[in-house]
């Protein structure tokens, strides 16, 4: 970005840092909340159509611009986290949150990363998100994938590097850094960005399919395709294409169609709400203690 770029970016950015942000989710109901990365609402209204999982997708605003801003803002100090089962594949996890306020915090991408696709397969948060919610049956769980951010899994760009397996930094060879430089049409960035998200939702449908309860699905923010001539997803960025995230809701019924393989490498620690005696003796057999 030019020196002219990164000026007009940190003032937008500055007049974000004054401006109210929207709703946290634990102010709307849901028992499991789907969380997709960096999705745009106008997308997932546009894809939905094709699919069965929900019949209408209206739009909230988010509390944050990015991954790391929207964890900062959503579960730092709100006492609901200390029920609340997580699985995720964002990396920022490890920088933003503390596991010990949770019941429970899995993160997938420390030990289900696939170094071909420099991200978390969505399967991977399937699997972990299905095993947590019949093991725990925790009061809120939420279930964070990566997709639809880049890389696109199922068309993936030769300009992108993928994901930086870290929650300190991004890659700089990625989708948006490209288009803004006009290396990638925007229509070559939107199907591959469009084809990406009809592979998470494969996952949440059989998600939906194997755990109980009332499911929303939302983005944590959306992506700028050029909108007031920004690319991406910087925090602090009160661009209304970039806080309007979806949500949409529907009911998940486990039928117990899919048993999940995926175990991480060490026991999963599991807060002190569930420490009755019975549910200690519960988790010592599965493991988790």
């Amino acid at each position: 970005m030019s020196r002219l770029g990164t000026a007009y970016l940190r003032a937008v950015q500055a007049l974000g840092q004054r401006i109210p942000y929207g709703t946290t989710i634990y102010e709307r109901d849901w028992d499991v909340l789907v969380v997709l990365d960096a999705c745009r609402a106008d997308l997932l209204q546009t894809v939905a159509s094709d699919s069965e999982l929900f019949d209408t997708v209206s739009t909230v605003r988010s509390v944050g611009s990015s991954s790391s801003e929207w964890l900062e803002n959503t579960f730092p100090g709100h006492p609901e986290t200390a029920h609340t089962v997580m699985i995720t594949g964002n990396t920022w996890t490890d920088r933003y949150l503390d596991a010990d306020a949770f019941a429970a915090l899995d993160e997938v991408w420390k030990y289900a990363w696939d170094e071909d696709l420099n991200t978390v397969p969505a399967e991977a948060v399937t699997d972990r998100a299905i095993a947590l919610a019949r093991r725990l049956n925790p009061e809120r769980l939420v279930v964070h994938y990566m997709q639809p951010h880049h890389p696109f899994v199922p068309d993936p760009l030769d300009s992108d590097d993928g994901l930086a397996r870290t929650g300190h930094h991004s890659n700089t060879a990625n989708p948006w850094v490209a288009l803004r430089r006009g290396e990638v049409s925007p229509d070559r960035v939107w199907d591959a960005y469009e084809a990406n998200l009809r592979y998470v939702l494969r996952e949440v449908e059989a998600l939906a399919e194997n755990v109980d309860g009332h499911l929303a699905v939302t983005a944590d923010h959306g992506n700028l395709f050029g909108e007031w001539g920004l690319y991406g997803h910087p925090m602090h960025t009160p661009v209304p294409a970039l806080l309007a995230v979806p949500w949409a809701e529907t009911d998940g019924v486990d039928g117990g169609g899919r048993e999940p393989d995926l175990h991480p490498p060490e026991p999963l620690p599991v807060s002190r709400v569930y420490g009755t005696e019975s549910d200690r003796g519960r988790l010592e057999s599965l493991g988790y203690l």
